[in-house]
């Protein structure tokens, strides 16, 4: 079949499968409007809620505020009756953290700096290899096992791919370097900002556990350590092939010590449920995070990281999504399937709520149909300074088909949006399809929607502002949420997932 034909072909086919509008779900949908979005984003992210940092105040008070709506509605409080799912995180504060190297001691956030949440419980010494680039065919040249695996990588390339596979050959640590000194000055500085406020997990840290994190090193860290210059590193690890180069660096041994300050932080998830009629053993999840980095700890002027975009753009959506589906069934107008509306806790710190709730669901996951996931929709890119209204549509394709196509189909009957598919690919650089709460759905085969609006100016700053929102554009993805939920929550047959991650 040629271009042409198919082409035409497939146009032919997409206005088969359009449908028309239904006036009961544009009825509904009407009720999203850019005022109430509004409302309910100047108090979210006002300064009153102090950026809505996990477990802090500020988020507290906007948990108080989601619950509240809730209750207005008449959703049902899922967690034995209540609007809280508590979520328990230890935070781990950096203590006495270091490597050394013969005589040589070298400090944490100084020359290294330590990504993990794990106690050694004194000093750890082990041999030291040098695993080129960490690609498959480099830990094939080199046993790892018990050892510190020590891994050059370019400022592009992502450093996970390398320590998974470090994990899978037993390495004992992990320790990644670049060949630029000011480019690790640069990690440093950013490290420091990220971590010396503490690191949450789901999970105490355990001494000397398996996955005990990973050291980021300088150059010439690395070179001490193996006893041999930036140079010889960069040669024996810029080889096609590692079976010669990597052996000519001969092992070296290094002493590491992570000793964390454990403390308990107590926050939650807010949870809003509406019961279906006869399919309400099916659920659907619609989900936004509602915590925030909160404020910068030192400097002039604004402080505070409102996240108006971050996601209070998406939580709104969902408050009002919720009282869209409350309307329509307060007026006898369904949904079949149930719908939990949550906002969940700890994304900006490693999707820890979503992560929770999926390890201990209030409803069995075998039930869950599929989780429409919302991250920032209010505002556009630079990409899209000048486009007709847009939204990047993520991961749609990746469990589901009949997914995809329905999204497409909504799309196209109701809110013509452009769809941007660019964060799609799960190579991107960006990873997005795995840096927001739906990828803790996904992971357990759930099909998944993320709405997102890019990557602006203003992300993770103090200028992420109410003022800067596009409430109308706002409205249209919120609505175009609201009509693939509706599709999904009253059609005949559960969405099918014909893929697995």
């Amino acid at each position: 079949m040629n271009k042409f034909h198919a082409l035409t072909f497939a146009g032919i086919l997409s206005a088969c499968c359009a449908f028309a509008q239904d006036p009961v779900a544009r009825q509904y949908g009407d009720l999203i409007t850019t005022q109430d979005l509004k409302d309910n984003l100047s108090i979210l992210a006002s300064d009153a809620l102090e950026g809505r940092e996990t477990g802090k105040r500020g988020q507290k008070m906007a948990a108080a505020f989601i619950k509240a709506h809730f209750e207005e509605l008449g959703l049902t409080g899922p967690v034995d009756g209540k609007y809280f799912q508590p979520v328990e995180l230890y935070t781990s504060l950096p203590g006495d953290i270091y490597v050394r190297s013969g005589q040589s001691k070298f400090l944490n956030f100084q020359d290294v700096a330590y990504y993990g949440s794990a106690t050694t419980d004194g000093e750890v010494s082990v041999p030291a290899v040098f695993v080129g680039r960490g690609r498959k065919e480099d830990f094939d040249q080199v046993d790892v096992a018990g050892k510190a695996a020590i891994v050059l990588l370019s400022r592009e390339d992502n450093f996970r791919a390398p320590l998974d596979i470090a994990r899978e050959r037993k390495a004992k640590m992990t320790m990644i370097f670049n060949s630029s000194e000011e480019d690790f000055k640069q990690l440093v500085g950013q490290f420091k900002s990220f971590l010396s406020g503490g690191m949450l997990s789901l999970n105490k840290p355990e001494a000397n556990a398996q996955n005990a994190g990973v050291f980021f090193i300088s150059p010439t860290v690395a070179a001490k350590i193996l006893n041999t210059t930036v140079e010889k590193l960069t040669v024996a690890a810029g080889q096609e092939s590692a079976k010669s180069t990597l052996k000519k660096i001969k092992p070296g041994t290094v002493q590491y010590k992570t000793t964390l300050d454990v403390k308990v932080l107590k926050t939650d998830n807010v949870l809003g449920y509406l019961e279906g009629t006869d399919k309400k053993d099916e659920l659907l999840v619609i989900t936004a995070h509602y915590d925030h980095i909160g404020k910068l700890s030192s400097g002039e002027g604004d402080r505070i990281n409102n996240g108006a975009d971050d996601d209070g753009s998406g939580t709104v959506a969902v408050m009002q999504l919720a009282k869209a589906f409350a309307k329509a069934k307060a007026d006898g107008k369904g949904p079949r399937r149930s719908i939990l509306f949550m906002t969940v806790t700890g994304e900006e710190k490693g999707l820890l709520g979503s992560d929770y709730y999926t390890q201990h669901p209030v409803f069995p996951l075998a039930n869950t149909v599929v989780n429409l996931n919302i991250d920032m929709i209010g505002r556009r890119d630079p990409q899209h300074k000048d486009s007709p209204p847009y939204v990047y549509v993520i991961g749609s394709d990746k469990l589901s088909t009949e997914l995809h196509n329905l999204n497409e189909t909504v799309n196209k009957t109701y809110t013509n949006l452009v769809f941007d598919y660019t964060y799609n690919d799960q190579n991107h650089p960006e990873r997005l399809y795995y840096r927001s709460d739906h990828w803790n759905f996904a992971k357990n085969n759930i099909p998944i929607i993320f709405y997102f609006d890019g990557i602006h100016e203003d992300y993770h700053q103090p200028s992420d502002e109410v003022e800067k929102i596009e409430f109308d554009l706002l409205g249209k993805r919120t609505q175009l949420v609201f009509y693939t939920a509706w599709e999904i929550a009253n059609r005949d047959n559960r969405i099918a997932p014909d893929k697995t991650n």
